[in-house]
């Protein structure tokens, strides 16, 4: 399935609401729908049950604080919410690469690079909403290096 597939499933109740603009949470929505195959799959091993939780728990926890986040009146509030959603996106990407011995290797990669991408929508929207309120103050966080190959995880979505 790819993202367009989904998209067109997605009830008209959150396609017509203002956050449907937000390509971070459309991205999120989206990755927590696919997580479901990936996350029924952990909990079948006893081994990887806990993590199947802890796996669901985050990717839920990304969409659900940008949909809380961009509901607040000040910048200060909604990049916090953000926040908490890049943390959210960095867990999920944590969880989805420990779980990587149960699940479809290709599965997995799709996953990494879409929580990659989310995290990196996440930590260009964080400074905007802080500067709409604070001008001299920003997200500081140590640079890192993402490497960008051909890549859309709009696109097939491979199941595990």
């Amino acid at each position: 399935m790819n993202f367009v597939e989904w998209s067109e499933t997605v009830s008209a109740a959150i396609r017509n609401d203002v956050l449907w603009t937000v390509k971070a949470y459309q991205m999120a929505l989206f990755a927590a729908d696919i997580a479901w195959p990936d996350v029924t799959k952990l909990m079948g091993d006893p081994r990887t049950r806990a993590l199947s939780d802890q796996l669901y728990r985050a990717v839920g926890s990304v969409s659900a604080n940008i949909a809380e986040g961009y509901s607040r009146r000040s910048g200060r509030d909604r990049a916090r919410f953000y926040e908490y959603a890049l943390g959210s996106a960095r867990e999920a990407r944590d969880w989805y690469y420990k779980g990587r011995h149960l699940l479809d290797p290709v599965a997995v990669e799709h996953r990494l690079r879409l929580y990659s991408q989310i995290i990196r929508l996440l930590l260009t929207m964080i400074p905007k909403q802080r500067h709409a309120e604070l001008t001299d103050r920003e997200l500081k966080e140590e640079s890192a290096t993402y490497e960008i190959h051909p890549f859309d995880p709009l696109e097939d979505a491979p199941l595990s």
